[in-house]
C-alpha cells in the first residue's frame, strides 16, 4: 500500500516537451519578414564597406547633403509614432482614431518620398550628378534602395488604410479587427514601417559622419 500511495503522491509523468526555439514552427509570414529584414541588413553593410574601401580617399570632395535629407528625417521618426498609435488604437478598439492615425502615417508617408526626391532634385541642379565620382555615387545608391524599401511600404500601407476606411462602421471594424489575419498583417507591417525608419537613420547617420 505504502509503494502505491507514493506512486499516487509522485509528480505526474508527461510526454510534452520542451519547445526547442530553433525548431519551433514559426509564422511563414513573420519568417518571411525577417529574411528580408536580414537580407535588406547585409545589403547595406556591405554598401557601407564598399564605400570606405574605395571611397576613403575622396573625402575632399565630398558633397553636403539636401536640406531635404534632415526633414524627411523628422518626418520618418514622426511617422513611426503616429503608426504606434495607430496600433494602440486598433488593440483597444478606437477605430475612429486607428484610422486617423493610419491616414497620418500615410500621409507622412507619402511626403518621405517628395522630400527624398526634392533632395534628389537639389544635388542635380547643384551639379552632383556631372560627373558622378565614387562618393556622388553612393549617395543616390543609399539613398535609393531606401526608398524602394519605403515606396513599397507606402503601397501596402495605402491597401490597409483602403480597408480601414471601408470598415468605417464599428461592427465592420470589429469583426475585422478580430479577425488572426488581419491582426497579422497589421503586426507585420508595423515591423517592417520601423525597421524602414531605423534603416534611413543608420543611413542618414553614415552620411552625416562622412559628409
Amino acid at each position: 500500500m505504502l509503494e502505491i500511495k507514493d506512486w499516487e503522491m509522485s509528480p505526474k509523468h508527461t510526454t510534452k516537451q520542451t519547445e526547442n526555439p530553433f525548431t519551433k514552427r514559426r509564422e511563414p509570414l513573420g519568417f518571411m519578414l525577417w529574411l528580408g529584414v536580414a537580407g535588406s541588413s547585409v545589403l547595406f553593410t556591405s554598401i557601407f564597406v564598399i564605400f570606405l574601401l574605395r571611397a576613403h580617399h575622396e573625402t575632399g570632395h565630398l558633397v553636403a547633403l539636401p536640406d531635404m535629407f534632415w526633414l524627411s528625417t523628422l518626418v520618418i521618426l514622426f511617422s513611426s509614432i503616429t503608426l504606434h498609435e495607430a496600433n494602440l488604437a486598433f488593440t483597444n478598439e478606437r477605430f475612429l482614431h486607428y484610422r486617423v492615425f493610419l491616414g497620418a502615417t500615410l500621409l507622412l508617408g507619402f511626403i518621405f518620398i517628395l522630400l527624398q526626391a526634392g533632395g534628389w532634385m537639389e544635388m542635380v541642379n547643384s551639379g552632383v550628378f556631372s560627373g558622378v565620382n565614387t562618393s556622388e555615387g553612393f549617395i543616390y545608391l543609399l539613398t535609393g534602395l531606401h526608398l524602394l524599401h519605403m515606396i513599397g511600404g507606402v503601397l501596402y500601407l495605402s491597401y490597409l488604410f483602403r480597408k480601414a476606411v471601408k470598415n468605417s462602421s464599428y461592427v465592420d471594424s470589429f469583426v475585422y479587427s478580430v479577425n488572426p489575419p488581419n491582426r497579422l498583417r497589421i503586426k507585420l507591417f508595423t515591423r517592417y514601417w520601423h525597421f524602414t525608419g531605423a534603416l534611413w537613420l543608420v543611413v542618414f547617420i553614415f552620411l552625416i559622419v562622412l559628409y
